[in-house]
């Protein structure tokens, strides 16, 4: 297969910034870094693609409402436009037969040579109804083993992901669950300080949208936010557009977790139909009166979490990017632009707005 080569002005491995390289790509991944031997580049600034592991759908299309394949490409589109290559479409608590409708979307997807999609994120239905936010109560339950291998072996290889509040579920399940392979983020949970560390401490190695629906810090009660601040190596999402979570609370997590804070979009879209009837608020949206996603691309993460969280360019990209690769234990192929991994990358300005 032919050689192809990009020139640019400047790239950030994911380490560090580069200037004047080329990279050579051969069967869509890195081969290559080399300097430039001319003053001439095809484009500016290059950064690793960008990774989103939490969106609900794309193009007045939720995934919830069309489970199907042309809406995981609309949701491929949104991501791509917005910095991103690659995403975890993700379905809200559901019915059981529509959380199946969506792994059957995923696996449509794949057969038809879609890209980007690394597989389904499930949140919930297994969490607390005290922290369910816009989550539908009356499906809201704690799960028995028999649903959880049942809803697992028909989602073999297409379930990356699963939100679960770890108080409600047997520690058995979710080491089950882990056992196939899925990673398990803990939200939309009540649990105190003990039962969140006790369950990091089992492996769940990850939490949904950090602040949001869960149990706060109190200096009485550190809660589940206090558990990941404290704990050495559960990650976190968050949301940083200003509405889920103020911005000078980002700025005290992100100097407590360091690189175990990663940004997510949480991005729904406007539909009419289902339990979810998102609408916009003007740059977010509300379902049933609630909060109920953003109106995010990953891109603009970065720049928020830049310009008004004070993050530096280069952490910013990797909560955007390389983070959330770990997250999905693929740091080793997504995340960096280095010889081994995926050629997809988010092509910008020397200002570091997106050239389409």
């Amino acid at each position: 297969m032919a050689e192809q080569r990009i020139k640019t002005a400047r790239l950030f491995t994911g380490d560090h910034w580069l200037y004047d390289h080329t990279v050579v790509i051969a069967d869509k991944h890195i081969v290559a870094i080399e300097p430039n031997q001319d003053n001439h580049y095809d484009t500016h600034t290059v950064l690793p693609a960008l990774i989103d592991i939490q969106l609900y759908g794309a193009h007045d299309r939720l995934l919830a409402v069309y489970p199907d394949a042309a809406t995981i490409h609309a949701i491929h589109a949104y991501c791509k436009a917005g910095g991103a290559g690659f995403f975890l479409p993700t379905v809200a608590t559901n019915h059981d037969t529509v959380i199946r409708q969506c792994i059957d979307a995923v696996r449509a997807y794949w057969q038809e040579g879609g890209e980007g999609c690394i597989g389904l994120h499930i949140e919930g239905p297994w969490l607390h109804p005290k922290r369910r936010g816009a989550h539908i109560e009356s499906l809201i339950h704690a799960p028995n083993m028999e649903e959880v291998q049942s809803l697992l072996a028909y989602g073999k290889g297409a379930i990356k992901m699963i939100t679960l509040a770890p108080e409600v579920c047997d520690p058995a399940i979710i080491n089950f669950i882990q056992s196939e392979g899925i990673i398990v983020s803990a939200g939309h949970s009540d649990a105190d300080y003990a039962t969140a560390t006790k369950a990091f401490d089992r492996g769940i190695s990850t939490v949904t949208h950090l602040y949001n629906a869960m149990s706060p810090l109190q200096h009485r009660a550190p809660g589940l936010v206090g558990a990941v601040f404290n704990h050495p190596t559960v990650r976190a999402s968050i949301i940083p557009d200003g509405h889920h979570v103020d911005y000078a609370a980002i700025r005290i997590a992100k100097k407590i977790m360091g690189s175990r804070l990663f940004a997510i979009t949480d991005a729904v879209t406007t539909t009419t139909e289902g339990f979810y009837p998102h609408q916009p608020a003007g740059d977010k949206y509300e379902s049933n009166g609630i909060l109920s996603g953003s109106a995010l691309t990953m891109h603009q993460c970065m720049l928020n979490l830049i310009h008004h969280v004070g993050v530096p360019e280069d952490e910013a990209i990797r909560m955007c990017s390389l983070y959330p690769a770990a997250v999905l234990r693929m740091e080793d192929v997504l995340g960096k632009i280095e010889p081994g991994y995926a050629a997809n990358f988010c092509f910008v300005d020397e200002h570091l707005a997106l050239i389409p």
